[in-house]
């Protein structure tokens, strides 16, 4: 074993100025692992807390740029009255009083859109109305018969339709008995497939008319909040897409138990995505929570104090989330340095000025002498005290070096 005078003549650290020279070490390692530090993201926010533009609310939003408006669907809903016009597929009976020999039932109508009718031959019945088509029939028989009274009626209607598509129970073809609406198709499609949670209730819907007309209808608004403005008029032919729940997407990021992608359910929040990604960690800095939102090809960033909701019951921050927003837990200033710390002495988890580091600076050496009159050093893989006096103590190896008396 080294006495102390040999361990201070081969030590680095006692060799010149035994104090001084530990403690510039120090303060350069200090000043190191700050700089290295300072390499974790932190996001800048873009907004100012007081006065949230309206697209970061406490309250679920009503309304987005993505959905159409009440006055929207009235600038594309029909306004005339409705009336059936016979398609592809309809049954139609045609009556002429006292001419059973003209009369018919169950014609169907072709997919070019004509029918038969005895004397008459055939004619073109697409998109006209039964009174329309009753009024040609008459009038081909007048040139045969004296005022012949021709009636017709449409037995089973087909050409009252539209396709529905995506997250529903019976997706496919529906037929409206009468003047068709969104919450009729949905009806009739069957809702929610049965293996569904309520957590994924419908949310959104697209209606589909024709070559450029895209309408998405915000199904929470209709549903839960009764907006029956909402309840747009089907007309023959759309095409209603309900997505599926998993294109709607949030991501928690940073210090969180569970970080990733959290499928949008009823009600979604800050808090409440937080949570379901198990929460924060113990290196998380509740102050600095930040909300990305992507509105353009530059987003916005606002900063969210989950301490001040937690602590003082303030909601006003619990923003609402949208899909593709990003929530992004900030370290601690802390664990900004413990992480840097670790990159530069690997032994090392936490920040520690433990005895095992004092030690091994001379630090714990030049106590003894003053509090205990020992001297020498703790050899902490052996737990042995070097001395060079008379009295040599020997301990058990601990983590900060402390020796037995």
């Amino acid at each position: 074993m080294y006495r102390t005078t040999e361990y201070i003549r081969f030590n680095p650290i006692f060799y010149n100025h035994r104090m001084v020279k530990p403690m510039m070490i120090v303060f350069f390692a200090l000043c190191f692992v700050l700089l290295a530090a300072c390499s974790s993201i932190s996001p800048m926010p873009s907004r100012t807390t007081t006065a949230p533009e309206k697209n970061f609310k406490a309250e679920l939003p009503k309304k987005t740029q993505v959905f159409a408006t009440p006055e929207k669907i009235e600038a594309v809903s029909p306004h005339e009255a409705y009336q059936y016009r016979l398609g592809p597929g309809d049954f139609v009976n045609i009556l002429v009083w006292h001419r059973p020999e003209l009369s018919q039932e169950n014609i169907v109508v072709s997919p070019d859109g004509f029918i038969t009718v005895p004397r008459v031959g055939s004619i073109n019945v697409i998109n006209r109305t039964p009174d329309e088509v009753q009024n040609m029939i008459t009038l081909k028989l007048e040139n045969l018969y004296i005022k012949p009274e021709v009636t017709v009626r449409v037995h089973e209607f087909h050409n009252n339709k539209a396709f529905v598509l995506g997250r529903v129970s019976k997706p496919g073809v529906i037929n409206f008995p009468g003047k068709g609406t969104l919450l009729e198709a949905l009806a009739l499609a069957g809702g929610l497939p049965t293996d569904q949670t309520k957590e994924n209730a419908l949310t959104k819907c697209a209606i589909i008319r024709g070559n450029d007309t895209v309408i998405w209808i915000d199904l929470q608004d209709l549903l839960k909040n009764g907006n029956m403005a909402l309840n747009s008029p089907i007309r023959n032919n759309d095409v209603i897409y309900i997505p599926e729940a998993t294109d709607e997407l949030v991501y928690v990021m940073g210090e969180v138990v569970t970080p990733g992608a959290i499928q949008i359910r009823g009600g979604m929040n800050v808090l409440k995505a937080i949570m379901l990604a198990g929460g924060m960690n113990k290196q998380a800095n509740p102050e600095k929570v930040f909300i990305v939102r992507q509105q353009s090809l530059k987003g916005d960033v606002i900063k969210v104090d989950l301490r001040n909701l937690l602590e003082r019951g303030d909601f006003s921050q619990n923003f609402s989330l949208l899909s593709n927003d990003i929530v992004f837990v900030s370290p601690s200033g802390m664990a900004k340095f413990n992480y840097a710390l670790e990159k530069l002495l690997p032994s090392l988890n936490v920040l520690s000025l433990g005895t095992t580091t004092a030690e091994s600076f001379g630090i714990m050496a030049k106590l003894r002498s003053q509090l205990w009159g020992q001297s020498g050093f703790v050899n902490t893989n052996t737990g042995v005290t070097i001395s060079t006096g008379t009295t040599t103590t020997t301990g058990t190896s601990t983590a900060t070096g402390t020796t037995g008396q």
